[in-house]
């Protein structure tokens, strides 16, 4: 199995992980979990936190880089794998559990970790309303450090 090397010591949301569900996600939405797809979760699920799109053409030198290309738009459209942008601006991803959430992003490790609060996206959409905004759909990164950080520096 392909090993990534993230670009930064991040972690994952313990809860995120590839695993036959994964591949089963796909299934059930009409995707066929083709050899490539199964190699790039594969890939996806061996790094220990977010990875760039370079991080895993590296992983997968036997894969075409507009084959990795497509099929993390094709995870990320069908919300297996998400994106984040980190507070410099550069974009990692990471493996989904699914639905809409948000993401805390530690400033420090790069450690990135998914939230869901209906009340925070009432909060957006009322705000959009209020301001006669038709809201297509947001996406919020919060940053800052995490408790392991916090802990590690006191």
């Amino acid at each position: 199995m392909p090993s990534l090397t993230p670009s930064r010591s991040a972690k994952y949301d313990p809860n995120v992980t590839a695993n036959p569900d994964t591949a089963s996600r796909l299934a059930g939405i009409g995707q066929r979990v083709t050899a490539t797809r199964k190699a790039v979760l594969d890939a996806m699920g061996s790094t220990p936190g977010p990875f760039t799109i370079e991080d895993l053409c590296a992983a997968l030198p036997g894969v075409g880089r507009a084959t990795v290309f497509r099929t993390v738009k094709l995870l990320q459209e069908h919300d297996v794998l998400c994106r984040v942008v980190l507070e410099d601006g550069g974009v990692r991803y990471q493996l989904s559990t699914g639905g809409h959430h948000h993401h805390l992003v530690c400033s420090q490790c790069g450690s990135v970790q998914e939230f869901a609060d209906s009340r925070l996206d009432a909060l957006i959409r009322k705000n959009a309303r209020e301001s006669d905004f038709e809201l297509d759909g947001h996406s919020l990164e919060l940053y800052g450090r995490c408790n392991r950080c916090r802990s590690s520096s006191d």
